[in-house]
C-alpha cells in the first residue's frame, strides 16, 4: 500500500542539496512524483542541469541552481532564487557529501578538512541558509548522515566524525527551532543497492551476497525506500516527530546477524 496520494506534495517548495546523482536525486524525483516544485542544487553545472530535467521528467516544475555547499553565499543565493521562483520553502533536504576509504595515517590534513567541509560545514550551510526562507509553521528539514556516525567504521574516520556532527546538529537544531515551528531530522541509509557507492564498496557478487548475509533483512535497500522515507518525515503524518535520526538500514547498526556470527550456548 502506498502511503503517499500523487499530488500529496501539490503546491509545496522543496530544496535538495546534493540533489544531482544518487540518493538525494532520487529524493528529488520522488517529491516531484508527489506534485511538489523542486529545486536542487549541486556544484557541477552538467550534472545539475541534467538532473533538473529528470525531476521535470516526473511532471513537476523543476530548477537546478550551482552551488558548492561549503560556500555559504552561494547557498543563500541559491535559497533566494528558490524563494523568488515559487515564495517560502516546504521541506530542505540536504544531502551532498564526499567519501573515500582510507586509514587515517593515509589521511592527509586537507584530505579529512574537504570530507568535513563538504558534509558537516555544507550541512550547516544549507540548513542555516533556509531558515529565512521556510514557511513556518509547517517546515521540514532533513539531513542525510550515515550509520558510521553512530558505529565506528575502519577507514572512515573523516566521514564518521562528519556524519557524527551532523547526528549532534540534528538534535540541536531541532531544539532550537521547535518553537518556530521547524522539525529537523536526519535519515541514515544503510546499503543502497542501486547507487553508485554501493557498486564501489561491494563490487563482486561474493561482496554482495557477504554483506547482504549480515543483514538482518537480507538485502540492500533502494533509491525509493530512503525518498519514502523523506515524504513520510515531510509529511503530516510525521507532524510530531523532531530531533529523530530514522534509520533506513535493513537492520545494520543491530550488527551482524549472519548465520556465521550465531554462536549457542553448549548445554552438555
Amino acid at each position: 500500500m502506498d502511503l503517499f496520494r500523487k499530488g500529496a506534495f501539490k503546491g509545496k517548495t522543496v530544496f535538495v542539496a546534493g540533489g544531482s546523482t544518487g540518493i538525494n536525486l532520487g529524493i528529488a524525483e520522488r517529491f516531484g512524483e508527489m506534485g511538489a516544485n523542486v529545486a536542487v542544487i549541486s556544484r557541477n553545472e552538467e550534472r545539475i542541469a541534467v538532473a533538473a530535467e529528470r525531476v521535470k521528467a516526473t511532471g513537476a516544475d523543476a530548477i537546478g541552481v550551482v552551488a558548492d555547499v561549503r560556500d555559504f553565499d552561494a547557498v543563500s543565493r541559491a535559497f533566494a532564487a528558490t524563494t523568488e521562483k515559487w515564495g517560502e520553502i516546504n521541506v530542505v533536504i540536504s544531502g551532498a557529501a564526499g567519501n573515500f576509504l582510507s586509514p587515517a595515517t593515509g589521511l592527509s590534513a586537507n584530505a579529512f578538512r574537504t570530507v568535513v567541509e563538504i558534509d558537516l560545514l555544507g550541512t550547516f550551510n544549507v540548513l542555516r541558509a533556509s531558515f529565512d526562507h521556510l514557511r513556518k509553521p509547517g517546515a521540514s528539514v532533513i539531513s542525510i548522515t550515515a550509520g558510521q556516525a553512530k558505529r565506528p567504521v575502519m577507514f572512515q574516520a573523516h566521514a564518521s566524525a562528519a556524519k557524527a556532527g551532523i547526528n549532534n546538529l540534528t538534535g540541536t537544531l531541532a531544539m532550537e527551532w521547535g518553537p518556530a515551528g521547524i522539525r529537523v531530522n536526519a535519515i541514515s541509509p544503510g546499503p543502497i543497492g542501486d547507487t553508485e557507492g554501493m557498486a564501489r564498496l561491494a563490487p563482486s557478487d561474493e561482496a554482495t551476497a557477504k554483506l547482504k548475509s549480515r543483514l538482518a533483512l537480507r538485502d540492500y535497500g533502494t533509491k525509493r525506500d530512503i525518498a519514502d522515507a523523506a515524504l513520510f518525515l515531510s509529511s503530516d503524518n510525521a507532524r510530531y516527530i523532531t530531533g529523530v535520526v530514522l534509520e533506513v538500514d535493513g537492520g545494520l547498526l543491530l550488527g551482524d546477524a549472519s548465520a556465521d556470527a550465531l554462536t549457542l550456548p553448549d548445554r552438555r
